[in-house]
């Protein structure tokens, strides 16, 4: 085995699947390099839910250089029929020699049949090349497929004293332009994204993304417990992408037929008076949205860390300082009274972006 080569074109393989985040729904982005004789035969992503997998790309470009090649592919083949055949019946079929997979498939129709079904084949197979990027990479299909529920990226921008907009409300700009860009990146990757309504009737957002390129729009999920929503604000009235109201079965029901009669759906979570955000949370994945970013303010950023709702915590943090008593802050919840109580992160990453520092980790909930 050669773990450089191995390696090389296993990044290759990850490079292609991360080119496709936010396109395949609550599938996960997966690439597929074959080589033959040492040179590229094939190369391969999935693009789109209910369209051929990244092997059968692959395999269909490599043509009958397939035989006796090496397939990489960042996460395990399929092996059982869904909207497509299995991947690892037509790897079996083409005769390829071996398999090199980053990491195990936790679909449980999957988990560990299709490197079985190869191997009773008599396909070499070799597991966890670059394991923990292929890992990082679907994170947001890990959850999902394990728990039913969406994975939910909590994004938020501050100034050095942890301000998110000054004493008046200003926010415009805290962060850089290039930190926002990677904000619009962020929102083609997601399914949906979730705001409080005191975010829509102080700033009028579209919510959508916007990126040089263009780029797929989340729908747009709103906390509104009361139903407070402007029936003028553009997440209403634009109809650029769908807008999901969560409120309470105490809502108004007049306000709920005007909202419905503009296109939005409103999805009631609880009894009232505040929405139920466990359950919330929960009703979103049964509905099919399977990753989350959390743009809300500071209060609806920490009833979500309160309730450990957050997965993943992205913080942009601006070479600024406001001041203000009364200015908001990042996360807006109730606390802990010791120090060793704090919510702590893990998997630490970090980057300059323009004059701003980027960082993300996971939260430890205890």
């Amino acid at each position: 085995m050669d773990i450089v080569n191995d390696e090389f074109y296993m990044s290759l393989a990850l490079d292609l699947a991360e080119r496709a985040q936010g396109q395949t729904g609550i599938n996960p982005v997966v690439g597929c390099v074959i080589v033959k004789d040492g040179a590229l035969a094939g190369v391969g992503t999935h693009l789109e839910r209910g369209t051929p997998h990244a092997e059968i790309h692959a395999l269909n470009m490599a043509g009958t250089k397939a035989a006796g090649s090496t397939v990489y592919v960042t996460l395990e083949p399929c092996s059982h029929y869904g909207s497509t055949p299995p991947c690892s019946e037509r790897l079996i079929a083409e005769g390829v020699k071996r398999v090199v997979v980053a990491c195990e498939d936790p679909n449980p129709l999957v988990a560990g049949k299709g490197i079985q079904m190869l191997r009773a084949a008599g396909i070499e197979v070799v597991t966890g090349i670059l394991r923990e990027r292929a890992l990082r990479l679907n994170e947001a299909f890990i959850k999902f497929i394990t728990t039913g529920q969406p994975f939910v990226t909590l994004k938020t921008a501050s100034t050095l004293d942890g301000k998110i907009a000054s004493k008046t409300g200003d926010s415009k700009w805290i962060s850089s332009e290039e930190s926002r860009e990677l904000v619009h990146t962020l929102r083609h990757r997601h399914q949906g994204i979730m705001v409080g309504v005191s975010t829509v009737i102080a700033d009028n957002p579209s919510l959508t993304t916007r990126l040089s390129v263009g780029g797929l729009h989340p729908v747009r999920i709103i906390v509104d417990s009361s139903l407070r929503m402007p029936l003028d604000s553009h997440v209403v009235s634009d109809g650029t992408a769908p807008t999901w109201i969560l409120t309470t079965e105490q809502a108004d029901e007049g306000k709920r037929t005007l909202l419905e009669e503009r296109g939005v759906q409103v999805i009631p979570c609880g009894e009232g008076p505040r929405v139920d955000l466990k359950a919330a949370i929960a009703k979103l994945g049964q509905m099919g949205i399977s990753s989350i970013l959390l743009e809300g303010g500071g209060t609806l950023n920490g009833a979500m860390l309160e309730q450990k709702l957050v997965d993943r915590l992205i913080q942009f943090i601006a070479p600024k300082i406001i001041g203000g008593y009364d200015a908001p802050g990042n996360f807006m919840f109730s606390g802990y009274e010791q120090m060793n109580q704090a919510i702590v992160l893990t998997g630490l990453e970090s980057k300059r972006l323009g004059d701003n520092i980027y960082i993300t980790g996971i939260p430890v909930w205890m």
